[in-house]
């Protein structure tokens, strides 16, 4: 279970914005971590203004 951040992507948002990241490169190991989550982090990080290392838990390594 994800929490919730008032810095969190809506899944409306996101599909708005998907089309316009890059897609995994043919022949490459697939993603293992979801893009929306990834911006949820980075997003997280601007707001709050935390380092990278003192993320919650719960957002993607």
């Amino acid at each position: 279970m994800v929490k919730f951040y008032s810095s969190n992507l809506t899944r409306a948002h996101f599909d708005l914005i998907q089309p316009l990241l890059p897609a995994a490169k043919p022949g490459d190991r697939p993603r293992s971590t979801s893009l929306w989550a990834m911006l949820n982090a980075i997003f997280y990080v601007v707001t709050q203004g935390c380092q990278w290392q003192d993320l919650p838990g719960d957002f993607p390594a």
